[in-house]
């Protein structure tokens, strides 16, 4: 399947993906050798992450296709509805899925989101607005949810 490598501000993400879509989008702690040529089918991905990256995009529109279960699907799907800029906690999430009882299954298909950034895995925190489990470590989380934020902390300098 298709592969390509690119920088970011949290590092370099390697996207694959094909004519039926986008299959997986991940943060690597490792760097990579950059894509020199980046295949038709991953262009759009390429082009969308690097304007949410520049805050010109908030919303992402492209063909899907992460392998997982019927319940994680389901869960990646909820998980697409949250608004840029806000958070749920995971009991929010299992009540938007039917069930508050499901909570632990939903973070844990939340944690096997393999659509880094388009899949917005990173606005679910605990109830208590902590921070909690995060793939792409919690300084990526954190950084994700500052990118979004209305109320973009200022420097003085």
């Amino acid at each position: 399947m298709p592969t390509c490598y690119i920088e970011t501000p949290l590092g370099h993400a390697k996207i694959v993906g094909d004519s039926n879509g986008i299959a997986s989008i991940s943060i690597l702690d490792t760097p990579q050798e950059l894509s020199k040529v980046i295949q038709e089918s991953l262009l759009d991905c390429v082009t969308q992450l690097k304007a949410y990256f520049k805050n010109e995009l908030k919303t992402f529109d492209l063909k899907l296709n992460p392998e997982g279960t019927a319940f994680q699907k389901k869960v990646w799907k909820q998980l697409q509805t949250i608004p840029y800029g806000k958070t749920i906690s995971y009991l929010d999430l299992a009540k938007q899925l039917g069930d508050a009882n499901v909570i632990r299954a939903a973070a844990s298909a939340n944690g096997k989101n393999p659509l880094w950034v388009i899949i917005p895995c990173h606005r679910v925190i605990g109830s208590d607005g902590s921070l909690t489990g995060y793939a792409g470590g919690l300084h990526r989380k954190q950084w994700l949810l500052n990118h979004e934020s209305e109320h973009k902390q200022q420097t003085l300098f």
